[in-house]
C-alpha cells in the first residue's frame, strides 16, 4: 500500500478555497476502492492518504487530479505491510 503525505506550500486560506473539490476527489477514490484512509495533519500543515497497492503510474495519475496540487506537495511512500494488530489485520498484503 502507499502512504501519501501532503504538505501545504500555500496559505491555509488558499487550501480552504479548494477543500470542497478536494473532498469530492477523495470521495470518488474511496468509492472506487483505491483509498483506505485520509485525514489532516495536526497541526494543520497538510494531510495523509493511505491507498491500496496499485500501479504507481495509476496512483500518480490519480494524485494529479487532486485540486490540492495547486497548494500542496506530495511525498509517496510504498509500504509492504506484513504485520498488523487484530484491528488492522485487513491491511496485511494490501
Amino acid at each position: 500500500m502507499y502512504i501519501v503525505y501532503l504538505s501545504y506550500h500555500r496559505p491555509v486560506a488558499e487550501v480552504e478555497s479548494l477543500l470542497q473539490p478536494h473532498i469530492e476527489w477523495l470521495d470518488r477514490y474511496f468509492a472506487a476502492g483505491v483509498f483506505i484512509a485520509a485525514g489532516r495533519k495536526d497541526p494543520r500543515t497538510g494531510g495523509v492518504i493511505v491507498a491500496k497497492d496499485i500501479d504507481r503510474p495509476r496512483l500518480d495519475s490519480i494524485l494529479a487530479e487532486d485540486p490540492f496540487v495547486a497548494v500542496a506537495n506530495y511525498e509517496v511512500t510504498k509500504v509492504n505491510v506484513t504485520r498488523a494488530s487484530e484491528q488492522f489485520n485487513a491491511l496485511v498484503g494490501i
